[in-house]
């Protein structure tokens, strides 16, 4: 019996992350930037290939935010290519010294940063996350197995292609990168049980792949991008920071793991706040899932207005709309708040709104998520904005990485210890 595309891709990847890791900084940097020459070179092709995704995702219906995360464009293009050729001028963590000391036996200690090894992406209709994994794990050491979701079948495996050749013009090893090209779902399975091939999995997109991932994988796997993200509005918020940041929290790009998807409000700001909210939002085509007094305060307002105010259900606060939707709530106080968030948030991206600093200090120092905000948006939840350079995922697990994953969340240490003929009593 033939061995599958996933197998085969596996061993040829173990292998490629033996010679990488023996690879130098300056070369997998020339790789890096003759990568992003080639995707200026190659952008007809690259934005030919993507335009066959993207028309057949209209054809079968894709909300328009998950076309806009799908399409590529010559700006587009050029940005995932700077993206590039900022990660080439990054410092390098591979060998960076975490740690020395001397034991008390004389055996001198140090750990020092190393390549996870292989590192495999199981993601969804982004094509940018072809170049961001491909150069993020480059600039680690890592070989790299990229499985993209049908949906931009094309877009990737012709992105895959372009930058694998360029890195091997530039030196470095056959299979350093490779997309499983096949459609069959089986193949995804497969990769997430390549126990011994794979070291590390990592999925980016819909709440359903990344829970289909952890259900069913075999190998190691660090959660990302599920983002139910919240903005509570405590009654001592500044009435001119409330509006610009629910707009661009929510509106800016609705499909993103970083908008917000519910909104919390003191009743006692209600009042005050939730008309002007309604009113701002509703102007920019967002749905609202009211719960009851959100919903009273909307029926006085213009009808253009309250139609677009729904009477939220329980499903509503767990939900990541991805789309110009959210859901509205009235809470009691600060503590009310935080209990909501940590029961129905993924633990992503969770701001509060005040004036109030023991408010504040309370809200930052109480809910669990990889990112708290006190008075901005959520939206610069981002390794970029972090000052981290490109990232792979946004982690909202608590193991190894949280948060924003950039180079070090993609390595792992090792101890040497250097003796003189120590040995154990």
């Amino acid at each position: 019996m033939a061995a599958s595309e996933v197998l085969i891709k596996g061993q040829q990847a173990q292998v490629a992350a033996r010679a990488l890791a023996k690879i130098d900084a300056t070369t997998r940097n020339k790789a890096l930037l003759k990568m992003a020459d080639a995707l200026l070179a190659e952008q007809e092709y690259l934005i030919a290939e993507n335009a066959i995704d993207v028309k057949a995702a209209r054809a079968a219906g894709t909300a328009e935010p998950l076309i806009d995360r799908l399409m590529l464009d010559s700006g587009r293009i050029e940005g995932i290519a700077e993206a590039l050729r900022t990660l080439a001028q990054e410092r390098d963590p591979i060998g960076t010294v975490t740690e020395g000391r001397t034991l008390y036996n004389g055996i001198r200690l140090t750990r020092v940063r190393v390549p996870l090894g292989v590192v495999a992406m199981i993601y969804e209709a982004r094509p940018n996350v072809t170049a961001d994994a491909a150069g993020l794990c480059l600039k680690t050491g890592n070989a790299c197995i990229l499985r993209g979701g049908s949906l931009a079948n094309n877009s990737n495996i012709s992105m895959t292609n372009v930058l694998y050749k360029a890195g091997i013009k530039a030196g470095l090893p056959e299979h350093w990168l490779q997309s499983i090209e096949t459609t069959d779902r089986s193949a995804t399975t497969e990769l997430m049980q390549l126990v011994g091939l794979v070291d590390v999995l990592i999925p980016r997109g819909s709440a359903s792949l990344i829970r289909t991932t952890v259900e069913n994988a075999k190998v190691p796997v660090i959660e990302t991008g599920e983002g139910n993200c919240h903005l509570y509005i405590h009654k001592d918020a500044d009435p001119e920071t409330i509006l610009p940041i629910a707009i661009n929290a929510k509106t800016q790009r609705p499909g993103v793991c970083n908008a917000i998807e519910s909104i919390l409000i003191d009743k006692e700001a209600a009042g005050s706040f939730a008309p002007m909210i309604i009113k701002a939002l509703t102007d920019r085509n967002v749905i609202f899932h009211a719960d009851e007094t959100i919903f009273e305060i909307a029926q006085s307002l213009p009808e253009e207005q309250a139609s677009k105010v729904k009477q939220a259900t329980e499903d509503d606060w767990g939900r990541e709309y991805l789309d110009l939707e959210v859901s509205f709530k009235c809470v009691k106080d600060v503590e009310e708040a935080i209990e909501h968030i940590n029961a129905y948030s993924t633990h992503h991206s969770d701001a509060i709104l005040s004036q109030d600093y023991s408010a504040v200090a309370r809200f930052v120092q109480e809910v669990d998520s990889a990112a708290v905000y006190a008075n901005a948006s959520t939206r610069f939840t981002d390794g970029g904005e972090f000052g981290l350079g490109a990232e792979i995922g946004i982690s909202t697990q608590k193991l190894h990485a949280r948060g924003p994953m950039g180079l070090d969340a993609l390595t792992s240490t090792k101890f040497i210890l250097e003796g003189s003929g120590q040995v154990r009593g």
